[in-house]
């Protein structure tokens, strides 16, 4: 049984133990308003993916709640997503939905065997780098493909490849309506005021509420869902195996297609489980995340949906809104059903521009331009990765930035590692009898110092680079009550990479969290213009950084002893 333990999902462990009556409301209250934020998104990535809004709809209802009820997080949301939206347009452009329910299928059959033999940790062996480059790089693509409806252009398809997509925008701009221009830039100031004046609405809903109304209240002439696809099905259609033919010499291409789907993800959804734990404390199952994903694929092809993942966003608004458990995501799925069965006809008058509008702000959410502008001060090699994955994305294929961005990340891996050998490994300080601290680099003559009670100290030994970076996710679970002060030895740190600074800036923020004040000690010079040159230093106070342990001991002796520390 213990085999299996991890494969159990997170749904039935949650109803097993302690779910009541109070947890359940605050299940539903948190899945009605996520399902209502989740509306236009999912219709907007679909028509986003070159197809049908419906099938953006039927994703979030099938494989939202297959993710829920059989994954392993608590709270993740899953659906259509924006990483999603370039790779899926590509795939239907080149071989109709028919490729892309059998690029699906493949992505669903890789998912359940990469969760049934345990590969869901390797996920953190894929740098930072690389996943901020592809999704800066998806970002700049999704906001390009809205400029059509945007301005109202009278245009085709705008073609696949990025520069022929814009030359074919220059010409096609004298053709511009300013009548949808007007929409899409009233519908994105409306976010933009939202977002700042008005946090707690979500801005998504809000936005095409307020710009539908006005468009139907005056009659404007604008496209919309149901005068460019016509009106939204009232019901999830009957689910069928599609007819798949694979043209001759296009099997290699649907394998790699549904490798990219598989990849992307696998990173987007563990990732989200990731960030989801920072946020609730908790900790998601990576294995039974993946199988829940591939089965949650597989059923969103049976009903003529498309790929589904993760949903960052969505996942932030179901925690903010009070969810506990992944009843919350199945109530979600369950709300956008009731809406399109009572609603749908409603829902079919929202103007094309409005969806552009906001499809513009996710992308801007998805760049993290400001991170992506910081990450280029990291060494050279991270900033290899960054800038290949980036370029590649936009400029050739997400398929060929991720295979190339992986090979330079190893090599650029190896390259280190030639220079630092050393085993990386996390240590804590060993609390002995009588609260004494003992270094762990020298056990043979042991060096003895008291630590005060409240204090912990841990060591990192060798590079802290993005294979290692995933090592201090744990540490502070290891704690039955968050000590006061915790000390962070790198004097075995020669460098420090891109993840690795991510992950202590994630580090410092989870003991911010639980009132944990966090020191470092022992860094090299090299990695302190490193960290400073990150932003980490001027994060963290370079009053909080010594260059021995001695000095950084007596510095948390001080803070446990103040009061108003």
């Amino acid at each position: 049984m213990k085999l299996f333990h991890e494969f159990i999902p997170k749904s039935i462990l949650s109803l097993r133990h302690g779910y009541n009556f109070k947890i359940f409301r605050k299940d539903v209250l948190a899945g009605i308003t996520v399902g209502i934020i989740s509306l236009p998104l999912a219709m907007a990535f679909a028509i986003a993916s070159g197809t049908t809004p419906d099938r953006g709809l039927v994703t979030a209802i099938v494989a939202g709640f297959l993710v829920s009820a059989l994954g392993g997080s608590r709270v993740q949301i899953g659906g259509p997503t924006g990483a999603f939206v370039v790779l899926i347009y590509g795939i239907i452009q080149r071989s109709g939905y028919e490729g892309l329910a059998a690029s699906t299928l493949v992505a669903a059959v890789i998912l359940v065997l990469l969760g049934v033999f345990r590969l869901g940790t390797w996920i953190k062996y894929v740098p930072h780098p690389l996943i901020m480059g592809f999704t800066t790089g998806l970002a700049v693509l999704i906001f390009s493909t809205q400029i059509k409806d945007f301005f109202g252009l009278r245009m085709g398809t705008p073609p696949v490849d990025f520069i022929e997509k814009w030359v074919s925008y220059f010409y096609a701009f004298p053709t511009f309506d300013p009548l949808p221009l007007a929409v899409a830039g009233a519908t994105l100031a409306a976010i933009i005021l939202i977002r700042i004046h008005i946090p707690k609405i979500p801005w998504a809903i809000a936005a095409i509420v307020l710009s539908t109304v006005i468009c139907w209240a005056f009659d404007l002439p604008v496209p919309t869902i149901q005068s460019k696809f016509g009106q939204i099905p009232h019901n999830l259609p009957v689910p069928h195996f599609p007819s798949i033919s694979i043209p001759e010499g296009k099997l290699a291409e649907t394998f790699m297609n549904g490798f990219s789907i598989a990849f992307l993800g696998a990173i987007e959804s563990l990732l989200c489980c990731v960030i989801a734990d920072g946020m609730i404390g908790g900790r998601h199952k990576s294995n039974c995340e993946l199988v829940g994903q591939g089965i949650a694929n597989f059923a969103s092809v049976l009903f003529g949906g498309l790929p589904a993942t993760g949903a960052i966003a969505r996942t932030a608004a179901n925690i903010k809104t009070g969810a506990e458990t992944p009843v919350a995501g199945m109530v979600h799925a369950a709300t956008l059903f009731v809406i399109i069965l009572c609603f749908a006809p409603i829902v079919s008058q929202i103007p094309l521009a409005a969806l552009a509008a906001v499809l513009m702000m996710v992308a801007w959410n998805m760049s993290e331009i400001g991170h992506f502008f910081r990450l280029l001060k990291s060494p050279v090699g991270d900033v290899a990765i960054l800038a290949a994955a980036f370029l590649l994305t936009v400029f050739v294929d997400i398929t060929v930035a991720i295979t190339f961005g992986m090979v330079l990340a190893s090599f650029v891996f190896m390259k280190r590692m030639s220079v630092y050998s050393r085993t990386v490994s996390l240590t804590q300080g060993f609390r002995e009898r009588g609260g004494e601290f003992l270094e762990r680099s020298d056990l043979n003559a042991i060096s003895k110092r008291t630590i005060p009670e409240g204090v912990e100290v841990y060591e990192i030994q060798g590079p802290f680079f993005f294979g290692a970076a995933d090592l201090l996710k744990d540490v502070m679970s290891h704690f039955m009550a968050p000590p006061k002060v915790f000390i962070l030895r790198m004097r075995h740190v020669p460098m420090v990479d891109a993840s690795g600074m991510h992950a202590l800036k994630e580090f410092f923020e989870n003991c911010r969290r639980r009132n944990t004040i966090l020191l470092l000690s022992g860094i090299h010079t090299q990695t302190q213009k490193d960290l400073e040159a990150f932003g980490f230093v001027g994060l963290i106070g370079k009053q909080r950084i010594f260059p021995h342990i001695d000095a950084a001991l007596a510095k948390a002796a001080e803070l446990v002893e103040s009061p108003n520390s």
